[in-house]
């Protein structure tokens, strides 16, 4: 049994060339596997950062937070609650005393003085 040379290419040859091929990639990857494994054990691992590096900025910034002039806080509006104690409810015709809205003295005496803004800017003819 002779085979002659045929009009096309040679799959079974190739097929080998490929196997042989895969063998060697397999080769050399086993052996670059075993020199990493050998290599990263005789290297020592280098030492990380020392955390006294940020202990010492938290030092400085807990040492700044200290020194922080605090806001100083309103005293006015427990003066306020005082004066809503004395003032008396309006109350209505039956005799009953109406519900005392704390917003509604605050807006009205905004518009007292947003219209004494309004009649000087009528004085200038502004408006």
């Amino acid at each position: 049994n002779v085979k002659l040379g045929g009009l096309g290419p040679d799959y079974e040859a190739i097929k080998e060339k490929v196997r042989e091929k895969l063998k060697q990639q397999k080769e050399y990857a086993k052996q670059i596997k075993e020199h990493n494994m050998k290599s990263i054990g005789s290297v020592q691992r280098l030492p990380t950062k020392p955390q006294v590096v940020s202990s010492v900025s938290r030092q400085k910034a807990l040492e700044y937070a200290k020194k922080v002039p605090r806001p100083k806080t309103f005293t006015a509006r427990q003066s306020d609650g005082e004066v809503k104690e004395k003032r008396v409810l309006p109350q209505t015709l039956n005799g009953h005393s109406l519900p005392q809205i704390a917003s509604l003295e605050t807006l009205q005496n905004r518009h007292e003085k947003e219209k004494q803004v309004v009649a000087a800017f009528k004085t200038l003819h502004i408006l």
